[in-house]
């Protein structure tokens, strides 16, 4: 529950590495979830006239590696406040030559290939309430809103900045980054870019009846892919500030090609329907 009722958003958006200046005059809530702490408040502003939620995914001091985030939380805290469709841009590296810094991916696709992150509210523990969630086998064939797709890619090129409209993002657990021949097999199975947080975050919204549009920000040929030293962390949070202002734009149009939250008709809202939770969903 929040400490306030003003915590009521339409949008979410988890921010990535250097992001957490989306909005401007923005109200900060606290929220409190069966599932422990979030990474961060919420930072609630309007943007073309929608109003939205922001959440650091790695909290506003960037403490939290990506293995140590509370995914759960993040995702139960932004539905609780009225959320139903969220962005989640991220950096990634990418896995092809012609992925080169600078190049905004819209993925259609996902792979896991995370080793130890809770990745489901319906494992069978009991809440602190009570309520015991039942199995729940989600539907996750097609991990992205089409709608939150088409919304992001039609932003971007609306700004001017030819996105990549579909690939597969390549989740590892981090917080490292790849080896080469990590890298090189990637590449090999044709997979797009590599990130570290895009996993179980979708995962978890679809359990939550979330849309959820993933928006990646390659800031970094990954190590299989160029010579040299290979990846830094200076290097991907240097692209990353160069841009973010694009990326923020890109973004703020997205938000108003939405549709409204009860207009939703996409798998995204419907992902339940036949199963029984167990547990009252916020």
């Amino acid at each position: 529950m929040a400490e306030t009722s003003s915590a009521h958003a339409d949008i979410g958006v988890i921010g990535g590495s250097g992001f957490y200046a989306f909005l401007d005059d923005v109200t900060e809530i606290t929220m409190e979830t069966p599932y422990g702490d979030p990474s961060d408040s919420l930072f609630l502003g309007d943007i073309a006239g929608r109003r939205v939620a922001f959440l650091p995914r790695h909290g506003r001091k960037h403490h939290l590696p990506p293995h140590r985030i509370n995914y759960r939380a993040n995702l139960w805290a932004l539905r609780a406040a009225g959320v139903r469709q969220v962005f989640g841009p991220c950096a990634v590296g990418g896995l092809r030559p012609e992925y080169g810094p600078g190049t905004l991916l819209v993925p259609d696709q996902l792979v896991d290939r995370t080793k130890a992150r809770t990745q489901t509210f319906f494992d069978g523990e009991p809440l602190p309430d009570g309520q015991v969630p039942n199995v729940v086998h989600t539907t996750f064939a097609d991990p992205y809103c089409p709608v939150g797709r088409r919304a992001a890619v039609a932003a971007a090129r609306g700004r001017g900045w030819e996105p990549v409209d579909g690939g597969t993002m390549c989740v590892v657990e981090g917080p490292r980054f790849s080896t080469r021949a990590e890298s090189r097999w990637h590449a090999a199975q044709g997979w797009s870019v590599v990130g570290m947080t895009g996993h179980p975050e979708a995962v978890l919204a679809r359990e939550l009846e979330l849309c959820y549009t993933s928006l990646t920000l390659v800031t970094d040929l990954d190590a299989g892919v160029e010579t040299g030293e290979g990846v830094s962390h200076a290097e991907v949070l240097k692209v990353f500030g160069e841009n973010v202002g694009r990326l923020r734009e890109v973004l703020f149009d997205a938000v108003s090609g939405l549709p409204d939250n009860a207009d939703r008709d996409c798998l995204c809202a419907h992902g339940h329907e036949g199963w029984e939770l167990g547990i009252e969903l916020p």
